[in-house]
């Protein structure tokens, strides 16, 4: 949730968490950014998440798109697309 100190805490569920090797960090961002933009550049961070475009994204707990804003201080959580059956 919002800390709003020039960091995001970031979550990572799943295979997500192991090929990351966490599951959860603070980054430094003191800008708002695009979520496709900060996809880019977490993958250039931990290559093992490639293909980043498979990852869907959900910032303070809400489902995001690519074109969606991060903020200082904002949640956002890394997971799989979730297949029923």
């Amino acid at each position: 949730m919002a800390n709003g100190n020039g960091t995001i805490e970031v979550l990572y569920f799943a295979r997500i968490a192991e090929q990351a090797g966490m599951r959860q960090e603070t980054q430094a961002l003191t800008d708002p950014i695009r979520a496709g933009a900060w996809l880019a550049e977490l993958a250039q961070r931990h290559p093992a998440l490639e293909p980043i475009d498979r990852l869907k994204i959900a910032i303070n707990q809400e489902y995001a798109t690519r074109a969606s804003l991060i903020r200082p201080g904002d949640e956002v959580a890394l997971f799989e697309p979730v297949t029923g059956g």
